[in-house]
């Protein structure tokens, strides 16, 4: 989960594969296992696999089922990750992984291939200090370290994670592909370039969810009590 991506500005963005999908938005530095089975996302794996293994995973607007099969509107800002490790299949199906790496927005398309391509731009960041974020990381410490959440394994990694050397808005960036379901707000946090504003934002989602993920922490503790 904590695995360093490559530098963003050592991409190649003119031309990138798209992977639209209905509900997958996918982070930098966050990593989404993918099985491809399409026929035309068969050829974009193959194509990656054969250049710089790098698909830009993309979010399907609402609407997309009239005309998936075509080219539906996607979410215009995407992010671009690249291929970890793949196995290809006896009957051609792919597995992979896909380490986000970089913002990017869809500046044009090219359709000429089975699959989309994209000529994307960089999404530059606002300037924010780490120092600027310690308040909003000491937040987020204590939100991860209170009830029944904080037993998980998943959020004492996430502490360990902020007590070390991280950068905040690349944590925040972990914990909404990891802990928010709604791909709505999710694109909206992936499309928010200032990272205060987005870890802001993270934290007051998070806030929200809190009463849910805690009563679902309760009944598998107590599922798992009753196995005993």
């Amino acid at each position: 989960m904590d695995h360093a991506p490559p530098d963003a500005k050592q991409l190649d963005l003119s031309r990138v594969p798209l992977f639209p999908l209905p509900n997958v938005v996918l982070f930098p530095r966050a990593v989404l296992p993918l099985h491809i089975f399409e026929e035309r996302y068969k050829a974009m794996t193959a194509d990656a696999l054969a250049g710089d293994g790098v698909i830009a995973m993309a979010l399907l607007q609402p609407g997309w089922e009239k005309c998936y099969y075509g080219a539906p509107p996607i979410e215009p800002v995407v992010c671009a990750g690249k291929i970890l490790t793949h196995e290809k299949l006896p009957d051609g199906k792919y597995n992979f992984l896909l380490q986000g790496i970089a913002r990017g927005r869809v500046v044009s398309e090219d359709r000429s291939r089975p699959y989309r391509v994209g000529q994307l731009e960089l999404l530059a960041e606002a300037d924010v200090m780490e120092i600027d974020l310690d308040n909003e990381r000491h937040r987020l410490s204590c939100m991860l370290g209170e009830g029944c959440c904080a037993t998980l394994p998943v959020v004492k990694q996430f502490r360990q994670m902020l007590s070390g050397t991280m950068p905040t808005a690349e944590v925040a960036d972990l914990l909404a592909f990891n802990f928010i379901e709604d791909v709505q707000v999710k694109q909206s946090l992936l499309a928010e370039t200032d990272p205060r504003a987005r870890v802001e934002r993270l934290i007051a989602v998070l806030q929200e969810l809190r009463p849910i993920l805690e009563s679902a922490v309760r009944r598998r503790m107590k599922s798992a009590d009753s196995m005993n």
